[in-house]
C-alpha cells in the first residue's frame, strides 16, 4: 500500500512585524482536497504535527464570506467526519520518514509561524528528498522547505523549481502589510527558481520529486499530481 504522510501545523496564529497576532492555522480546503483524494485513491494517510498538537483550522477557511457557501459547507462535514484522525496527529520528531512514500504539506498561515522553522519539519524533508521520495506543499506549505538544511548548511531546494502563495496574492488577501516575511520572496532569496500563475489560478509545478501548488485553488490539481506520479 502506497502510505502518504501530511504534516499539519500546529500553529494557531501568525505573529506578526509589530508582535500583534493574527489568528490563523490550516487551510480547510487544502488539507480536505489532499486527504480526500488521497484516501479515495486507496492509500493509508497519516497526519502529524510539531509535537503532535491538534491542528486548528483557520476560521476563514470555514466562512462562507470567505469561501462560499457550498465549500465551507463540504469542509465542515469532511473535518467532522475525520475528527477523531484530526484529534490524534502522530508527533512529528518521532516520524520514521522511511515508512512513507509522499511528505505532504498544506498551508494556511500556520506554516510560516511554526513549520518553516520546526527541525523535526527539516529532518523529514532531507530524508524523504535525499530518498528521493515525493516532496508536495500548497500556498504557504512551501514554507516548510525553508527548515530544510543539510550538514553544511546548505538548502537542498536550491536551484529547484516550485511555487507558493505568490507576494501579489498575499497583497490581495491583505495580509502582506505588516508581515514579517513573505514567503515568495524569501523562496527566491534562498535560491528556489520561483513560478507563478495568474492570481487565484490553478497553478502547479513540478520539478522531479518536488510538487508544489500556487494557493487554494492549486490543491486539488496537486493532489491529481501526487497520485499520479505515486502509481
Amino acid at each position: 500500500m502506497t502510505n502518504v504522510l501530511i504534516v499539519l501545523s500546529a500553529a494557531d496564529k501568525w505573529t506578526r512585524a509589530d508582535g500583534s497576532i493574527y489568528e490563523s492555522g490550516v487551510w480547510a480546503q487544502e488539507f480536505v482536497d489532499l486527504d480526500e483524494a488521497f484516501v479515495r485513491a486507496g492509500f493509508r494517510v497519516d497526519l502529524a504535527s510539531p509535537g503532535g498538537v491538534v491542528p486548528t483550522m483557520d476560521k476563514r477557511s470555514l466562512d462562507p464570506a470567505t469561501v462560499g457557501e457550498k465549500v465551507a459547507e463540504r469542509m465542515r462535514a469532511y473535518l467532522t467526519e475525520n475528527a477523531k484522525r484530526l484529534e490524534h496527529p502522530l508527533v512529528l520528531g518521532e516520524i520514521d520518514t522511511g515508512a512513507y512514500d509522499a511528505i505532504v504539506v498544506p498551508g494556511g498561515h500556520g506554516p510560516v509561524e511554526d513549520l518553516y522553522k520546526d527541525p523535526d519539519m527539516g529532518r523529514v524533508l532531507i530524508e524523504a528528498d535525499r530518498d528521493s521520495k515525493l516532496i508536495a506543499a500548497v500556498c504557504h506549505g512551501p514554507a516548510a522547505l525553508l527548515a530544510a538544511r543539510d550538514g553544511n548548511g546548505r538548502w537542498p531546494f536550491a536551484g529547484r523549481k516550485m511555487t507558493s502563495l505568490s507576494d501579489e496574492e498575499e497583497i490581495e488577501f491583505g495580509t502582506a502589510e505588516n508581515a514579517p516575511w513573505l514567503l515568495a520572496d524569501t523562496l527566491r532569496k534562498s535560491g528556489a527558481v520561483f513560478e507563478q500563475g495568474p492570481n487565484w489560478r490553478t497553478h502547479v509545478v513540478k520539478d522531479g520529486n518536488l510538487l508544489t501548488g500556487q494557493n487554494p485553488q492549486s490543491s486539488a490539481s496537486l493532489a491529481e499530481v501526487v497520485i499520479a506520479a505515486l502509481r
